[in-house]
């Protein structure tokens, strides 16, 4: 992890700006940059972070304070974002961050599925960083930002009419029915999503959740190498979200793993229903390349969804995982393009 002070000025210079753009669209750079660093790649930060400063608009206005007593009522209400987020910043600077993640993980896991899985995504990329040992003030304040944003985008989903099960992620994902229709954006085709494979429903048992989310994991990143061209941004998801939330179960009591893994199985599960194409390609496997040049071809690429992908990749660690960032890399248009 970077030690250089890099990420702190990143965090600290993007926590002047807002969750999101145009009302809709995430602000990716707080992910992004700290996948950057994570994998060595710090000097290449504040580049970066300038080429993607156009997509970025100013901290939004406040309107009331979240309190112990409101909270229910701001739940869910994008207008509350910059309350949300003082709200966690008060927390966390009375309480030790694990303990404000503990107690609200179970409030907020329910509601994973709103701002496209952005938000427990970015709670994700913030939890890795304290995790690795250097609890400073940016990095305090970005689990303060992921969180806030994950309550302001708060959405639940209703539980679908479950289907048969199937042994395994890789062919439960196959087993996932695509929606009719496939016109509209993320909210929208998330209504139409009404039967998904049992898969998580009966794990109860904490090491068993946590190793079915490393194979769901593995799985979604797997198949972005043969399904990624159905929708080459949005089945990105499938993979990130499950694993922000399995870089998050270090940090959470282990009861709160089985129903962490059922809402990561949710998520990826409907983002392939709404995004998979009708038919795979053959796998390509990627050749001799080192999972270092691998992230390097995403960072020279640039798009934030490439990196964020390569980085979930790089967790996996294997060829097929290799493929699919490199599928990423050659599907994403470059934003320099």
């Amino acid at each position: 992890m970077d030690t250089t002070g890099i990420l702190d000025e990143a965090l600290e210079r993007l926590h002047r700006t807002g969750p999101e753009r145009l009302g809709r669209l995430s602000n990716h750079a707080p992910m992004a940059v700290e996948a950057l660093a994570a994998h060595g790649q710090a000097p290449a930060v504040h580049r970066w972070l300038d080429r993607y400063a156009r997509k970025l608009e100013d901290f939004p206005s406040r309107v009331e304070p979240v309190t112990a007593a409101n909270w229910p009522a701001a739940l869910g209400d994008p207008a509350r974002a910059a309350d949300w987020i003082d709200h966690f910043e008060r927390q966390l600077a009375e309480h030790p961050w694990r303990e404000v993640l503990a107690q609200w993980w179970p409030r907020l896991l329910p509601g994973l599925y709103g701002g496209s899985t952005h938000p427990v995504i970015r709670v994700g990329h913030a939890v890795r960083t304290l995790l690795a040992g250097a609890e400073t003030g940016p990095r305090s304040a970005e689990l303060a930002h992921g969180l806030g944003y994950w309550a302001a985008r708060h959405r639940p989903v209703t539980v679908p009419v479950l289907r048969p099960t199937a042994v395994g992620a890789a062919a439960a994902l196959d087993a996932v029915p695509p929606i009719a229709e496939r016109d509209g954006g993320f909210p929208a085709r998330l209504d139409r999503v009404t039967a998904l494979p049992v898969w998580a429903a009966g794990v109860t048992e904490p090491g068993e959740a946590r190793d079915r989310l490393a194979d769901l994991v593995r799985a979604a990143t797997h198949r972005y190498a043969t399904h990624g061209h159905g929708e080459e941004t949005m089945l990105v998801h499938a993979a990130t979200a499950p694993n922000a939330v399995l870089r998050a179960l270090p940090a959470l009591p282990p009861a709160l793993w089985p129903a962490s893994l059922r809402a990561a199985w949710t998520a990826a599960a409907a983002v392939t229903a709404m995004y998979a194409p009708d038919e795979p390609v053959p796998y390509a496997p990627p050749g001799p390349v080192t999972p270092e040049e691998v992230f390097e071809r995403a960072l020279a690429h640039g798009d934030e969804h490439v990196v964020k992908l390569t980085d979930t990749a790089l967790d996996v660690g294997d060829e097929r995982a290799l493929a699919a960032a490199l599928r990423a890399i050659e599907l994403t248009a470059s934003p320099s393009s």
